[in-house]
C-alpha cells in the first residue's frame, strides 16, 4: 500500500501577501470585464496584457527570462483567485504556467528557453494541444502524425479542444511520428503560429468558461524546424503525463476558485435577502447547506494545497494531484448548485453571478483526465 503523506498547507507571510495582491487584481481588474467577456465569448485583450504586466504568465520562470521565478504552489494560488472571479482567465493563466511553462523548465534545451520562455513571460500566450477527436481519456491513440524531412518535420492532422488556441503564439503539439511503437512514438514539438501549413480553426459554443476560446488546430504539412523538438524524439509521452499530472492541480485550484466565489456570493445573498420577515440566512435549514458548503471547500483546499506543496518539495505527488482534482472538482459542482438553489429563481437568471459559476464549474470533471480517470490512478497507485 501506499505511504500516506501528512498535508502541508499553512501559508508563509509572503503567500499571503501574494494572494491578497492577485485577489485586488482580480476585484479591479478582472470582476468588471467579467459580463462583456462573457457576452463576447472573448478575454478582453487588454486584460491578457495586464496579466503579463502582473507577471501572472510567467511565475514560475526564471527571473533571466523574465519570470518572477517564483513555486508552483504561487501559480496555484494565483489560478484559484482568477477562479474566484472568472474561470476563463483563470484557466488561461493555468495552462501557461501549470502545463506549457512547466513542459518548457522541465524538458526544453538552453536554446528553447533562450528563445521561447522570455516571449511566453512576457507577452506571448501558450497552449498545449494532445487532445484529438479519437483520443480524450485514451490520450494516447494520437492520429496527428509526424513525418522526418531530413531537415524539418511535416505535421498532418487535427487537434480539438485546445485550450488558449485562440490567443496563443505558442503551442506544444504531440504527435506520433513513428505510429508502429504506439505510444513509444510520440514527440513533442514546438509550433508558432505562423509557421506554414498550421492553422487555429473555430472556435467551440461551450456551456461554461465561455471566454476562453477552446479551437481545433489544423496541421497540413505543417513545416516544423528540427531543433523544435522539445526533450526527445519518441518521449512526448512522459512530457505528456508528467506535465498533466502537475496540471491537475492546477485545475483543481480553478475549481476551488469556481466554488469560493459562488459561496462568498451566497453567504452575501442569504445575509440580505429577506422572506416571511426574516433574512433567509437566519433559517437553520440554510446555515446547514451553508455549513456544508464551507466544510467541503476547506476539505478542496486542504487537498489542492498539499498537492501543490509536496510537487514543489520534489516529492511523489501523483496520487494527491488526482485527488484533489477529483474532489475539488466535485465540490465546485456541488457548492455552485447550492448555490443557485440558494439563490431560487434569482439564481437561475445572468442577473446574478452564481448560473455562470454554476456552468463553469461542470468542465473540472471532465478536462485534463476526467474524474474516472482520476479515480482509475489513485485505485492503481493504492494498489501498487
Amino acid at each position: 500500500m501506499s505511504e500516506y503523506q501528512p498535508a502541508l498547507t499553512s501559508l508563509s507571510e509572503d503567500e499571503s501577501a501574494f494572494r491578497d495582491a492577485i485577489r485586488d487584481f482580480a476585484e479591479s481588474e478582472v470582476k468588471p470585464l467579467v459580463s462583456s467577456m462573457e457576452e463576447n465569448c472573448q478575454i478582453n485583450p487588454d486584460l491578457i496584457k495586464k496579466l503579463f504586466e502582473m507577471g501572472l504568465m510567467g511565475i514560475e520562470s526564471p527571473e533571466q527570462y523574465g519570470g518572477a521565478e517564483s513555486s508552483f504552489f504561487m501559480a496555484c494560488l494565483a489560478v484559484e483567485e482568477l477562479g474566484r472571479v472568472d474561470a476563463s482567465v483563470s484557466v488561461m493563466v493555468d495552462v501557461q504556467n501549470t502545463l506549457v511553462t512547466n513542459a518548457f523548465l522541465k524538458w526544453a534545451s538552453e536554446g528553447q528557453k533562450e528563445k521561447y520562455l522570455p516571449r511566453l513571460s512576457q507577452d506571448t500566450v501558450g497552449a498545449y494541444a494532445l487532445s484529438e477527436s479519437s483520443s480524450g481519456s485514451d490520450a494516447f491513440a494520437l492520429k496527428l502524425r509526424a513525418e522526418d524531412k531530413g531537415d524539418k518535420y511535416l505535421l498532418n492532422g487535427h487537434k480539438l479542444w485546445i485550450t488558449s488556441a485562440g490567443e496563443a503564439g505558442v503551442f506544444l503539439v504531440f504527435a506520433n511520428l513513428e505510429p508502429d511503437k504506439g505510444y513509444k512514438g510520440i514527440t513533442g514539438f514546438i509550433v508558432e503560429r505562423d509557421f506554414p501549413g498550421f492553422q487555429v480553426g473555430k472556435k467551440e459554443d461551450k456551456l461554461g468558461i465561455r471566454a476562453s476560446s477552446t479551437c481545433e488546430l489544423t496541421f497540413e504539412n505543417c513545416e516544423v524546424p528540427k531543433e523544435n523538438v522539445i526533450g526527445e524524439v519518441g518521449k512526448g509521452y512522459k512530457i505528456a503525463i508528467e506535465t498533466l499530472n502537475e496540471g491537475r492541480i492546477g485545475i483543481g485550484a480553478q475549481m476551488l476558485g469556481i466554488a469560493q466565489g459562488a459561496y462568498e456570493a451566497t453567504l452575501a445573498y442569504v445575509q440580505s435577502r429577506e422572506q416571511f420577515g426574516k433574512v433567509i440566512g437566519a433559517n437553520q435549514g440554510v446555515q446547514f447547506q451553508l455549513s456544508e458548503m464551507r466544510t467541503a471547500l476547506e476539505a478542496s483546499r486542504l487537498m489542492v494545497y498539499n498537492a501543490a506543496r509536496l510537487k514543489d518539495e520534489g516529492k511523489n505527488f501523483v496520487k494527491e494531484a488526482a485527488m484533489a482534482k477529483l474532489f475539488a472538482s466535485r465540490t465546485a459542482e456541488k457548492v455552485c448548485s447550492l448555490a443557485v438553489d440558494l439563490f431560487g429563481g434569482n439564481g437561475f437568471t445572468r442577473e446574478y453571478p452564481v448560473e455562470k459559476f454554476y456552468r463553469d464549474a461542470k468542465i473540472g470533471q471532465i478536462y485534463e483526465g476526467t474524474s474516472n480517470m482520476q479515480l482509475q490512478t489513485i485505485a492503481k497507485l493504492e494498489m501498487s
